[in-house]
């Protein structure tokens, strides 16, 4: 399968950008590129072909999370020695409010799963964790299988889950 998105580059319209929450918003308008040139994340857009418009955006970066909050029955699977879990962040997804409810988080969930997989076939990746922004968020992603991380808020999708979608 070939990715739905590119890189976040100068030539992309973020200004005109709006899902209608600030702090998405913000982040690709003000912040995005400078994270970007500082390898702190990976930004990837969704640029509507005919207007030049983005659609929609996501961010990956490396990331780890305590063994102890991974569930006890992927935990047992876990050698003890590993104190924190290498995982991928799926940082921000946000779609632009001209472009919802056509299935666009949908499409760009499944390119940000299949980034994060081929990846973790060259650096270990034990799962796919994001921090849901708001209830709406949390439902979104447990609608595609995951699961909610104990006293965190965060959520992960195991690597082992995510390579039955596309192996």
């Amino acid at each position: 399968m070939k990715e739905l998105t590119e890189n976040l580059n100068s030539k992309h319209r973020k200004k005109e950008f709006s899902c209608g929450k600030d702090m998405l918003d913000n982040y690709l308008h003000k912040q995005a590129n400078q994270d970007v040139k500082r390898k702190l994340s990976a930004c990837f857009v969704l640029n509507d072909k005919e207007t030049d418009l983005l659609k929609g955006y996501y961010t990956l970066a490396n990331n780890s999370i305590p063994q102890d909050l991974i569930p006890a029955e992927y935990q047992k699977k876990l050698p003890n020695s590993y104190k924190s879990i290498p995982t991928t962040l799926l940082g921000r997804l946000a779609i632009d409010n001209r472009f919802q409810n056509k299935g666009i988080g949908k499409l760009l969930l499944i390119d940000a799963l299949r980034r994060s997989y081929d990846i973790s076939k060259s650096i270990g990746s034990f799962a796919v964790v994001t921090d849901p922004i708001d209830e709406s968020a949390e439902k979104f992603y447990g609608k595609y299988g995951f699961i909610k991380l104990p006293d965190s808020g965060k959520m992960f999708l195991p690597m082992n889950t995510i390579r039955t979608l596309f192996e």
